[in-house]
């Protein structure tokens, strides 16, 4: 099988970066326990030290606060499930535009959910959030994203930790695309969890990580041995989590954000006039648009036999093509929605990959637009 040989869809995984790659060549070399006291064992934990470290340095925490896990998935279900139980949550406040994963663990925890809409920019609806948080009679879990993995809006989040923040309530983060690319500062801000991962900045999948702190004495899901802190059991993936830490180390390197805004600008200004730009304030590796009438299942497609690799959204459905609850939830019409593609872009991405891109875009426009004038 062929490569694609230009890829665009950092949002659902960044290609791995030579440092991650480094070091996960390296650590596959030693043999041994972390946990064990020996010679062997003591190597192994010292690479999870040191990424332990990294990955601290860059999310703004303590690196007793890095918890490692499997997934962020695991991280987002230990945070809303273990969370909910150690803080007798009453009930569990997600909005309308969040990741699968955390709306499948808000319905694991068995409590009531309250949702926050999203305004048609794709912003949490903070009026609302407030309402509710004015309301609320019992504690409430509040599980929520700072980048839309769909659009790339960036939350308010500086007004959500100062609704939350203050209160007697639980707020969890879902950074997993912030992370690296706008400062976390875990250590001296609200959120008392946040979930991180590593397939989203040049290390491998199967690695993440649960951001916690002291006082979130979280119920584990995999109580196991004594493993990281305590909170979570198994033995840890030591090669997996040191190529994790390359990755944090490097990425502020390899990742130059204005220079990937300005790749973002360029493709947006190449775009059809009648292409819709979905969401306001977004990440600036992120376009999410539609040109209607031009299906996103068949895009997709022609763009996939010219070699360009793209989404239509989130890539957690198993490679199935629907509609987006994110869209839908900014009220953008069914019929525009299944034409939204989502371009993303990351640390190995070229001008010449956004050329590509607009070229073939712009050729499978023109195909179908002759299709329909022979048609007519």
């Amino acid at each position: 099988m062929t490569r694609p040989a230009i890829y665009l869809d950092h949002n659902a995984a960044s290609p791995l970066l030579p440092e991650a790659r480094s070091a996960l060549v390296a650590a596959l070399d030693l043999v041994g326990n972390p946990s064990s006291v020996h010679g062997h064992g003591r190597a192994l934990r010292h690479l999870i030290d040191s990424a332990r470290v990294h990955i601290a340095r860059l999310a703004g925490a303590e690196r007793k606060q890095v918890v490692f896990t499997g997934s962020a998935t695991e991280a987002i279900t230990q945070a809303i499930v273990g969370g909910s139980k150690s803080f007798a949550a009453d009930a569990v406040v997600i909005s309308s535009g969040e990741h699968a994963a955390v709306g499948k663990a808000a319905e694991a925890s068995g409590l009531p959910i309250i949702t926050i809409g999203l305004l048609a920019d794709g912003s949490i609806d903070l009026d609302q959030l407030a309402q509710v948080i004015g309301e609320a009679q019992g504690n409430l879990l509040v599980a929520l994203h700072w980048v839309n993995n769909e659009t790339g809006v960036v939350q308010p989040m500086a007004q959500i930790n100062a609704l939350v923040g203050p209160t007697r309530h639980t707020l969890f983060v879902d950074a997993v695309q912030a992370l690296g690319k706008i400062p976390l500062d875990f250590a001296a801000s609200a959120p008392d969890m946040v979930a991180v991962s590593g397939h989203k900045i040049g290390a491998p999948a199967g690695v993440g990580a649960l951001l916690v702190k002291a006082h979130a004495d979280v119920v584990r899901l995999i109580p196991g041995g004594g493993q990281e802190q305590g909170r979570r059991g198994g033995t840890e993936a030591a090669a997996l989590i040191a190529a994790f830490g390359a990755a944090a180390a490097a990425f502020a390197e390899r990742y130059e954000a204005a220079g990937v805004a300005a790749l973002t600008a360029r493709l947006e200004a190449a775009l059809p006039a009648e292409a819709v730009v979905f969401g306001g304030e977004r990440m600036g590796n992120v376009t999410n648009f539609a040109v209607p009438g031009v299906k996103n299942s068949t895009a997709m497609m022609g763009l996939d036999l010219l070699g360009l690799s793209v989404s239509s959204g989130s890539a957690c459905s198993s490679g199935k093509v629907g509609p987006s609850h994110v869209l839908a939830a900014m009220g953008v019409p069914g019929a525009l929605a299944d034409c939204a593609l989502r371009v993303s872009l990351g640390w190995n991405s070229t001008a010449a990959d956004v050329d590509a891109f607009t070229a073939g875009y712009q050729s499978i426009l023109e195909r179908q637009r002759a299709r329909q004038g022979q048609a007519a």
